[in-house]
Order: C-alpha cells, then structure tokens, then sequence
C-alpha cells in the first residue's frame, strides 16, 4: 500500500494502523504528533487508526534541549 510519509512516499502492508507505522519507522516510543491527511491524530486513537492507500502523514518528534 502505497504511503505519503514526511513528503516520501513508500510502500507498506495493507491494514495497518498509525501505532504500527510508527514502530516500522522506529520511532514508536518517542514523543510524536502525527497529522493524517491534515488531521491530527489523538494519542488514544494510534492503535485503532487504521491507513488506506493514497494516505498523507506528517510526523513529527520532539526534541529536547536547552
């Protein structure tokens, strides 16, 4: 299934959902805000949102610093 991802687009299992696309980019446990198709996607949501072809992402991480 084709994924618009950060402006790159790339190639992932059909069916599957934010929480998993995260842990298949590595960043599943770290802080992030992810947008769907310019919506943002509550916390509570990653696990049961599930991507269909064609879907747009903008996922962004958090860093710390002084």
């Amino acid at each position: 299934m084709r994924l618009i991802v950060n402006g790159q687009v790339g190639d992932y299992p059909e069916g599957i959902t934010v929480r998993r696309l995260l842990e298949a980019l590595g960043i599943e446990k770290k802080p992030v805000a992810v947008e769907l198709n310019r919506g943002i996607v509550p916390r509570q949501e990653l696990d049961q949102k599930l991507l269909k072809e064609n879907d747009t992402l903008e996922i962004v991480t958090f860093v710390g610093g002084g």
